[in-house]
Formats: C-alpha cells, sequence, structure tokens
C-alpha cells in the first residue's frame, strides 16, 4: 500500500497520494492540489518535479546506473547497433530478427528527401547554423507529406512509417546542412549502406571519391548514437512532451527538441570541451596552467566535460565512450596538439585528489567532442549528431505522450510576482 502524505494550511489537513515507481523512485502526487488548497506548489525549473509518468529510461545518478527499458547501458553498447537500441526504446522490447529487418528496411525506404527540399536548402546563407537548418528542415519535410500533415495518433503501422521516415530523414537533412554550410555538392544516401555508414557517406564523400570507412570510425559513431538515444526528461525531451501534448504532429515536435537541445548548456557541451582545448592551445599551455586555473574559484576557469548534473558518480556513458576512443585515436594516429591537451586534462581528473574529491570525472561530453574531432567532423555539428541520436528517445517519449489516455496538454502554473491592478493613462498624462 503507498503512503500519503499529510499536509497542513490554514488551519486544514489535506492527505495528498504518494507512489513508487518500480525502482523505488518516491513521489507525491500533487495533482489535485490547486483545486482542493488553492495552493500550487513552486519549483524554479522544474528540478524536483515529476511531469510524467514514463516506461523509457531509469537513471541513478548517485549509483551511476543508466537504462534503457530495464537493460543496462553496458549491455547495449557491447552487444547491440544504434539501430536495434532505436528499436526498443521506441516500442519497449528487443526486435526480433524479423522486427529487426522490418525497420531497418523502413529506415532505407524513407532515407530520400523530397527533390524540391533541395531548394530550400539553397535559401539558407552560406553562414547558417546547422541546428538552425536541420529544425526548420525538419519541419518542412512533414509539408511534403499531406498524409502526415493531418495524421491523427493512432493506427501502429502509420506510426512506425513516420517514426523510421524521421530516424531516417533526420540524417540526411544533417548531412545535406553541414555540405551547404560548407558549399559542397550534396551527396545523396546509398541503399546498400547501414545508417551510421550512410551518415558518414553523406556527411564526407565527393563526387566522384566515396569516403573510406573505417569500421572503428562506424563504430565510434554508432555508440555515440547509441548513449545518447534517450536521457529522461532533459530540456529537449520534455520540450518535445510539451509540444506534443498540444497534438503538434511527430515532425513539428522533434523540430521543437532541436530547438532546445541546441542551447550551449544541453547539446552544446561537447562543442564547448573543444573550444576549451582549443582556447588552452592558443595560449601555449599544454594544460597543466588550466588545471591548476580550474582549481582556483576565482580564476572564471572551467573544465567542460568534467562532472554531470544528475551523475553524482562516474558517468556511465563516459566509462563506454573512454574504451572506444581510445581505440580510435590508436588507430586514426592523428597528430593533434588538442587531443594531447585532452589527455592531460583527463589524467590529471582521474587521479588529482582535488577533482576526485569532487567526482569531477570526464563525462559523456568530453569523450564524444574527442571522437567527432578525430573523424573531422566540425564543431557546429556537434549539437546535430547529438540530436540524431536522441531521435529515437523524442519518438519514444511522443508516442507514450500520445498513448496517455487523459490527453492532457502540457500547462504550468506561476507565481505571478507583478503589479497589481492599475489603470491606462493617456499618453498626454505621463510623465
Amino acid at each position: 500500500m503507498n503512503k500519503t502524505a499529510k499536509l497542513e494550511l490554514d488551519g486544514k489537513q489535506y492527505s495528498l497520494p504518494t507512489l513508487v515507481g518500480t525502482e523505488g523512485e518516491k513521489a507525491i502526487d500533487i495533482s489535485a492540489l490547486r483545486t482542493q488548497t488553492g495552493y500550487i506548489t513552486l519549483d524554479d525549473g522544474y528540478g524536483n518535479t515529476g511531469s510524467c509518468l514514463s516506461n523509457i529510461t531509469f537513471i541513478d545518478g548517485e549509483r551511476g546506473i543508466l537504462r534503457y527499458r530495464g537493460i543496462p547501458i553496458e549491455e547495449l553498447a557491447e552487444k547491440a547497433t544504434s539501430v536495434e537500441t532505436a528499436f526498443l526504446i521506441i516500442y519497449g522490447h528487443l526486435p526480433t530478427r524479423a522486427e529487426l529487418r522490418r525497420f531497418s528496411d523502413l529506415l532505407t525506404e524513407n532515407q530520400y528527401l523530397h527533390e524540391d527540399m533541395t531548394f530550400h536548402f539553397q535559401g539558407f546563407p552560406s553562414g547558417a547554423h546547422p541546428m538552425a537548418m536541420l529544425s526548420a528542415m525538419i519541419n518542412a519535410a512533414s509539408c511534403f507529406d499531406e498524409g502526415l500533415m493531418h495524421w491523427q495518433f493512432g493506427a501502429r503501422n502509420e506510426f512506425e512509417v513516420y517514426a523510421a521516415r524521421l530516424i531516417s530523414q533526420v540524417r540526411t537533412i544533417a548531412a545535406f546542412s553541414h555540405r551547404k554550410s560548407r558549399g559542397l555538392p550534396l551527396i545523396y544516401p546509398k541503399k546498400a549502406y547501414k545508417y551510421t555508414a550512410n551518415f558518414l557517406h553523406m556527411l564526407f564523400s565527393m563526387p566522384y571519391e566515396d569516403y573510406e570507412l573505417k569500421p572503428e570510425v562506424v563504430h565510434a559513431l554508432d555508440l555515440i548514437f547509441l548513449l545518447h538515444a534517450d536521457h529522461e526528461q532533459n530540456c529537449s525531451t520534455a520540450t518535445v512532451r510539451m509540444v506534443g501534448s498540444s497534438q503538434a504532429n511527430l515532425f513539428a515536435s522533434a523540430a521543437a527538441g532541436v530547438c532546445a537541445l541546441w542551447g550551449p548548456l544541453h547539446g552544446g557541451a561537447n562543442q564547448a570541451v573543444i573550444e576549451m582545448l582549443q582556447e588552452i592551445h592558443s595560449t601555449g599551455d599544454d594544460g597543466s596552467k588550466f588545471i591548476n586555473a580550474a582549481k582556483d574559484k576565482n580564476s572564471g576557469k572551467r573544465l567542460m566535460g568534467f562532472g554531470h548534473r544528475v551523475y553524482k558518480n562516474y558517468d556511465p556513458r563516459a566509462k563506454i565512450i573512454k574504451k572506444a576512443c581510445d581505440n580510435l585515436l590508436k588507430v586514426l594516429n592523428h597528430n593533434d596538439p588538442l587531443l594531447e591537451i585532452a589527455k592531460k586534462l583527463e589524467e590529471s581528473a582521474l587521479h588529482d585528489s582535488y577533482f576526485i574529491e569532487r567526482k569531477l570525472y570526464p563525462n559523456v561530453d568530453f569523450y564524444s567532442g574527442i571522437i567527432m574531432r578525430a573523424i573531422g567532423i566540425p564543431v557546429e555539428m556537434f549539437p546535430v549528431i547529438f540530436a540524431i541520436g536522441r531521435m529515437p528517445g523524442w519518438i519514444a517519449n511522443y508516442k507514450e505522450i500520445m498513448e496517455d489516455p487523459k490527453g492532457r496538454i502540457y500547462r504550468p502554473r506561476q507565481v505571478y510576482e507583478g503589479p497589481t491592478e492599475k489603470h491606462f493613462v493617456p499618453i498626454e498624462e505621463r510623465k
């Protein structure tokens, strides 16, 4: 039996129901609080507010645990691909061989954009940020499907097609956005390539010379997609749910998620890592001086890519991706001064008591930024890579909210602190 919380207000006592999740997470249900008491709760930034019940992802930041649909991230990283993981996140179970084949076939069938969309890319200025193009073009893609524009969530087969279309087309849009920003000719997808290899092909191939697909590069990028596939109710996922609650279509909701992810406090974190390394290198430092400055709270210097708001222990994704990062750098044998600085920072964070005591371990953004630089992906594309990886999670959360029988539009409350009632003053009387 769940316990009941007691709240005493203005001399009256109210009973509030509680609930406990499958992993022991406890919550007090305040859904009827305003109706019963006239009060609302104030939780600036929703840091202590559960906005939904969800079956998708479980995180225990204290113990460094991340599970998709109950399966530890470590097992998925070792045994699954990003496509198989996407199916798991969206549909709630690991696919059978037949289900995975159908899902993969749908991704292949839906990877092409309507040819008229190429003219939209031409309308962007050469310096347009790829995230701006990604958000705009996801919305534009929905306009080229009349069925989607009038689609009401329901039939499974229709949802399967639209979900696969969004996951597949987002990498085509992303690759085209990159090439447009660099003034390069567009490279179309190839049916023979699998998901991540195809993205690299569209990103880096030239009209008469295909990009060499090294297995280690494909694996490292696929792992980044897998590790970023979902991460509970973060800023962008909550945005997708918020927009989806109005019954906006799937593409429009995902485009809103892209906008939320664009912010430097969210999807731009791995970009900040590289910018930090560039700043260190420009001063002639090998990282030693910056590390000492980072320990001084008055220096204004901060180690980007270290520590995590959710994980109070080692980010479990960082443990996984570190191995792939080390292997990739060994295979590529790059002579990159920024990567040498990164290794210096990593060594200090893992062995210096200052960082260990504060649990400032390298997080997934630190290693993913290094991997993407080593592959040759420009920093402005880093949040775009994040968006491609996060798409299955956004789709799963959209599906979850559409399947909610309550069907309630999200509508947070506020505590108003503005002026009380006053009256309009004609302009000639204003001082």
